[in-house]
């Protein structure tokens, strides 16, 4: 039962791996990969990232290739288009909401603040993967706040549709840091109970997914 678990946790976190690397571009759309080759760069045996490239098939990320691997699933303008469309129409309203429930978010303020810190960290060290990884806490960590695990369920499931191509052009150009830094400001918002400028601060942060982080 404990080896079984161990694999298990493997999965998991390979899993969670690859799925930023689709986000961030770093895992190509049409590109073929096989589990071998993915498992020998995270260190790792086959059967987990086998296991996690199966279930990313399962959820439509990737595809199966005969005899070769795993191809990674485009995302066509059109989609990306309503992916955007449908976070905007769930993230705003839900993150207004949040900010009138000032003393919950005051109360983990710190903690939130410590993400949106060590997000600037990883965007200076130019590292997209975690940068992604703690911009995912940051969202899906206030939205939990609301108390309605099946929004917080669509949200993540639509963030892992989100292609965001572009962050490795940005970090390149020393940019990234400036999209990292937007995510205090919001915290800022939130704990002031300033419903507009939270709405104003997310509706221009989730823009960028349509335009520079984008690609």
């Amino acid at each position: 039962m404990e080896n079984q678990l161990r694999q298990t946790n493997l999965r998991d976190q390979a899993l969670a791996i690859l799925k930023l690397r689709l986000v961030s571009g770093d895992l190509a759309p049409g590109e073929i990969y096989s589990a071998a080759s993915l498992a020998a760069e995270l260190g790792v045996s086959n059967s987990p990232v086998r296991e996690a490239m199966l279930t990313l098939v399962n959820q439509g990320l990737m595809e199966t290739v005969r005899n070769r691997g795993f191809r990674v699933v485009p995302l066509s303008d059109k989609e990306r288009q309503n992916v955007y469309d449908l976070r905007i129409l769930l993230e705003i309203p839900s993150m207004a909401r949040l900010a009138t429930m000032t003393e919950k978010v005051t109360a983990r303020s710190e903690e939130f603040g410590k993400i949106a810190s060590d997000m600037v960290d990883c965007a200076k060290a130019g590292d997209i993967v975690g940068y992604l990884e703690f911009d995912r806490q940051f969202h899906i960590g206030l939205l939990r706040m609301l108390g309605n695990e099946q929004l917080v369920s669509i949200v993540e499931n639509l963030r892992e549709q989100t292609r965001q191509y572009g962050l490795k052009t940005l970090s390149e150009r020393g940019l990234l840091v400036k999209s990292a830094q937007e995510h205090q400001p919001i915290l800022d918002a939130l704990i002031a109970g300033d419903k507009k400028q939270v709405s104003k601060l997310m509706t221009d942060h989730l823009g960028h997914l349509l335009g520079d982080w984008a690609g």
